[in-house]
């Protein structure tokens, strides 16, 4: 069986060489690009994303990435969002007052936890609904959280029309918000996998797993 080919893209946000590694730990062949046809044909791609939600939209779309993520889900091509790589698929964030649109892969606001400490920095567990693949046979395990905003509200209504997505959520400070998101070839995390250990590492190799 041929080796998966994995594209991270490069948008200008910060933690891309560790999030490379650990996809070659998990098993594919990872080439670290803002080529738009690279990114478009992989076998998968990992968008990441670390720092502020306009930041972030602006750097991917001055690579044309949110066209690039809309072509490869239309084509039913995986993609893996991680962290504001998340946040950035859903409709629109808000940051200190300043609303910027999103991909709107999903419909949903990023805001700020309503927790009283924040960052939620750490390990914590989270809720896994029945039938996930990304979180198989790591359901009851900890994952790496480093946030402030997060999607407190899921409001995607799919009226059994299409199968409703798969979310898994966790809790800080009694705020509950979306922890990862399986639906059909998107998925993403709002937790480092990257950075969450044994864990982190099973769930990658879960996804590169799903891409052959």
């Amino acid at each position: 069986m041929s080796q998966p080919h994995v594209v991270v893209l490069d948008y200008g946000s910060g933690n891309l060489r560790s999030a490379v590694r650990a996809v070659e730990r998990a098993g594919a062949a990872v080439t670290l690009t803002s080529d738009f046809d690279a990114a478009l044909n992989a076998d998968g791609l990992v968008v990441p994303g670390v720092g502020a939600y306009a930041a972030c939209m602006a750097g991917l779309r001055a690579i044309k990435g949110e066209r690039v993520i809309g072509r490869r889900l239309s084509g039913g091509r995986p993609v893996l969002g991680i962290c504001v790589g998340m946040q950035i698929l859903f409709a629109r964030g808000v940051e200190h007052g300043v609303e910027t649109d999103g991909c709107d892969e999903w419909p949903g606001v990023v805001e700020r936890l309503q927790a009283p400490v924040v960052p939620h920095m750490g390990w914590n567990t989270v809720d896994v609904p029945d039938g996930t693949g990304l979180f198989a046979g790591i359901e009851d395990q900890r994952f790496y959280f480093v946030h402030s905003y997060g999607v407190r509200d899921w409001t995607l209504v799919t009226n059994d029309r299409t199968r409703a997505p798969l979310v898994t959520w966790a809790e800080h400070g009694g705020d509950r918000f979306v922890a990862a998101v399986e639906n059909g070839p998107l998925s993403a995390t709002q937790f480092h996998p990257e950075k969450s250990g044994d864990a982190g590492a099973a769930l990658l190799r879960n996804w590169v797993g799903s891409l052959s």
